[in-house]
C-alpha cells in the first residue's frame, strides 16, 4: 500500500536520485542493441542483471512484492509488468517496453522505453511516437504550483486526440528511497484539479496508451496487464524532479532533450 503522505527531498537526497537515474538511463542504452529478433526477454532480464551487479547496484523489481525478474518487459498487447521468459522471443515488428529500476545506495532509478524490433507497422510506429510525445507533454505540465491533473489532462488530451486511449488501472508514482509512494500521478484527468506540485517532489511520469479501449485485464501470473482487446499497447517513463522554478528529468537518456 503506498503512503499518502507526499515527502519532498532534500538537496542531498535528490543528488542520489540523480546518480540513480542516471544509472537507469545508462541500462536502458545499454540493453537497446539486444532488442532484434530471435532475441529472448528472458536474455534481456539476464544482462540487465549482469550490468547491474556490474555497475555495483542491485535490480529493484527483483523480489519486490514476489515479482519474479530483474526488469519488465512487455512485448505488443502487453501494457505493463510483462514477466522475462525463455519461450518469448522477439519477432520481426513486434514492439517492446523495457522498465528497468536500479538500486543506487538505497535510492530508486526508474524508467522505461518502447523500442521496435526491426522494421514496425504504421499502427505500431504511430503509437509508440505518440506516447513518446504524451510523456514528453506530461512533463512540460510540471512546475511547481501546477496541479497533477494538469499532467493527466495534456496526455489525455493528445492521446485521444490522435485517437488512441489512455490505461486508468495505473499510474505515475512518488519514488525515493521508497519504490512507490504519493503522489499518484495519474494520466488522464482535468486542468486544475489534484494535488498541487511543489519543490523536492520527485515522481515518475508513465504514460501506458493503447491501440484500441483503454481497459486491461491481468493474467494468471497475478502480474502481467495485457490490453482487454488485445491491441498493442506503449509505454514512456522518466523519474523527475519538481524544482524551484519547473522540472529535472533525472533518467534522460543519452542523445534525448
Amino acid at each position: 500500500m503506498k503512503s499518502e503522505t507526499i515527502v519532498l527531498l532534500s538537496h542531498r537526497e535528490i543528488d542520489k536520485m540523480r546518480q540513480a537515474g542516471r544509472l537507469a538511463a545508462e541500462l536502458l542504452h545499454h540493453l537497446e542493441p539486444m532488442v532484434k529478433p530471435g532475441v529472448s526477454t528472458l536474455q534481456l532480464n539476464d544482462e540487465a542483471e549482469r550490468w547491474t551487479q556490474a555497475h555495483k547496484a542491485k535490480s529493484a523489481p527483483l523480489g519486490y512484492r514476489g515479482f519474479p525478474k530483474s526488469i519488465c518487459t512487455s512485448v505488443n498487447e502487453v501494457v505493463c509488468h510483462g514477466i522475462p521468459n525463455a519461450k518469448q522471443i522477439l519477432k520481426e515488428g513486434d514492439i517492446i517496453n523495457i522498465d528497468v529500476t536500479p538500486l543506487v545506495e538505497g535510492y530508486h532509478g526508474d524508467t522505461s522505453k518502447t523500442f521496435f524490433v526491426g522494421r514496425p507497422s504504421p499502427k505500431a510506429k504511430k503509437l509508440v511516437e505518440v506516447t513518446q510525445e504524451c510523456l514528453r507533454l506530461g512533463i512540460a505540465e510540471v512546475k511547481p504550483g501546477a496541479r497533477v491533473g494538469d499532467i493527466g489532462a495534456a496526455i489525455q488530451e493528445y492521446a485521444e486526440a490522435q485517437g488512441f486511449s489512455v490505461v486508468r488501472d495505473f499510474a505515475g508514482h512518488g519514488v525515493s528511497n521508497v519504490f512507490h509512494t504519493a503522489p499518484e500521478i495519474l494520466h488522464y484527468g482535468t486542468r486544475g484539479k489534484g494535488k498541487r506540485l511543489r519543490a523536492g517532489m520527485v515522481f515518475t511520469i508513465e504514460p501506458m496508451i493503447n491501440e484500441g479501449t483503454w481497459e486491461v485485464e491481468v493474467l494468471s501470473d497475478k502480474w502481467t496487464a495485457v490490453t482487454r482487446d488485445r491491441k498493442l499497447s506503449a509505454q514512456f517513463e522518466h523519474t523527475l524532479a519538481v524544482t524551484e522554478d519547473g522540472v529535472e528529468i533525472l533518467t534522460l537518456r543519452e542523445g534525448e532533450t
